[in-house]
């Protein structure tokens, strides 16, 4: 490209800058997960029992918290909308970074088709109707918000979540009096290697219960894909990241906790609204019906922000190039209309299969690729580029990303434990991924690193800021 051509092309791919401070953007990471709460978490105690599914949930918190911690540092370096695409980018090259991005984009393109299928059933058992025409018009009302500009969509987001907080926050309250710890040791123990009361499925159990443990933060990590929409990245996007995490670990403890002690661990394991199905068991049935409406508002904030996430990451594939460079290009209000758009349509097709938990299952295969790939970025950019400007810098440095990288492989095959068709169909899509990238895309791309590309925005925003 020529550099006045560089200009051009990047003029028309500008997002709103300013949109978001901190509070905002810990808002999102919040949004992100805080449909995990209300459930899928708990058919973890199924496969291991409450104390294994404990163990899997914290071995899964401690992967979030290293991740998240790793994540503030590079987003805090790499200000850019790519989130891990672009830290993989950096530190691995475009083709370690497009494998990244790859993997990201499966976990984001298949969890809101998946979450707008339990959105359904939520609908079915409130109003009596489900099916395509609501996974529709769930998909046309939310895109078309995003549509509206980023800081309308996320003060929106900030208010849904804060309903579903509201609804974890007011259960926790009315089950703390009915709280019994022997509720959380009623499995039946089995036969299996080193199962016992506390963990009645044994060792094997606690593997398969890994990806369960997951669902209660998945997605926190789509925080730095929002960096330059932030108002000051360098400090909001590490204080947005570190703050969603530190109140997810809050909310995960209140549910994991008390509702099994409340209701029972068994009750717990096969319940499909558990936060509701422990209200009724302990009597506060005004409470329970509020808490299935709020419930609800649960899923749509999940459903959302991850809408916003998966926007902003085809958005940066796109604009470098990796992906058709149409789907880049921002509208009046710096939107990204056609990233929020078509993928929304393939999301829709996708929701058409009705196999939720399939999906569900295929989104945390790719986030565990992507989680391994962007610890292991963390490590290479400490090693490689030490004097790199760090405005956040990740306790324990390598250390702390390497719990990290090693938790996500273990997570990884923890989805081959509990379900193998979900891990070979997301490795098919991978592999179709991958295929398009170097039989086409490869020799695409509009710059050959991601600083070559940082400096061309950076020009293109000074010409439009002066012509304005």
């Amino acid at each position: 490209m020529s550099d006045q051509l560089d200009k051009e092309y990047l003029a028309k791919r500008q997002l709103k800058r300013g949109s978001a401070g901190w509070i905002l953007l810990a808002g999102l990471g919040v949004s992100y997960v805080i449909s995990g709460d209300f459930a899928g978490w708990n058919f973890g105690i199924a496969e291991a029992g409450w104390g294994g599914f404990a163990i899997a949930a914290g071995l899964m918190a401690v992967m979030y918290l290293t991740l998240v911690l790793s994540l503030a540092e590079m987003s805090a370096a790499i200000p850019a909308a790519g989130g891990g695409y672009s830290f993989a980018r950096q530190a691995m090259g475009p083709t370690g970074g497009y494998l990244t991005g790859l993997a990201v984009l499966i976990e984001y393109a298949l969890a809101p088709a998946a979450i707008v299928i339990f959105i359904g059933s939520a609908v079915e058992a409130l109003l009596g109707f489900n099916g395509p025409w609501v996974y529709a018009a769930f998909y046309l009302v939310f895109i078309a918000i995003h549509l509206a500009g980023v800081g309308e969509a996320l003060k929106v987001m900030m208010v849904i979540s804060g309903l579903a907080v509201i609804a974890i926050l007011a259960t926790a309250v009315a089950l703390i009096g009915d709280f019994d710890t022997s509720r959380l040791f009623d499995v039946a123990v089995t036969d299996a290697a080193g199962a016992s009361e506390f963990m009645p499925m044994g060792w094997y159990g606690i593997w398969a219960a890994l990806p369960f443990g997951m669902w209660l933060f998945l997605a926190v990590e789509g925080v730095p894909l929002a960096a330059e929409e932030a108002k000051d990245p360098a400090k909001d996007v590490p204080k947005g990241i570190i703050g969603a995490m530190i109140f997810l670990l809050f909310t995960a403890l209140l549910v994991v906790f008390l509702l099994a002690g409340a209701a029972g661990a068994d009750a717990m394991s096969k319940s499909a609204v558990p936060l509701v199905d422990a209200l009724n068991f302990a009597g506060h049935g005004t409470l329970a019906t509020a808490v299935n409406v709020l419930g609800l508002a649960g899923l749509i904030a999940s459903f959302f922000s991850i809408i916003y996430g998966y926007s902003r990451l085809v958005f940066a594939l796109s604009r470098a190039g990796y992906l058709p460079k149409s789907l880049s290009v921002t509208d009046k209000r710096k939107v990204p209309s056609r990233a929020l758009i078509v993928p929304g349509i393939l999301g829709f097709l996708a929701s058409l299969t009705g196999e939720g938990d399939l999906m569900l299952a295929m989104a945390v295969v790719g986030a565990t690729v992507s989680y391994a790939l962007m610890a292991l970025s963390h490590i290479l950019l400490r090693i490689k580029q030490p004097n790199m400007e760090r405005p956040y810098k990740t306790p324990g440095g390598i250390v702390t990303s390497s719990i990290a990288f090693v938790l996500s492989l273990l997570a990884l095959t923890g989805v081959y434990a509990y379900d193998p068709r979900a891990f070979f169909y997301t490795l098919v899509l991978f592999a179709i991924g991958a295929a398009y990238y170097f039989l086409y895309s490869k020799n695409r791309l509009v710059a050959k690193t991601p600083e070559e590309e940082f400096d061309m925005l950076a020009a293109a925003e000074a010409d439009l800021a002066a012509t304005v």
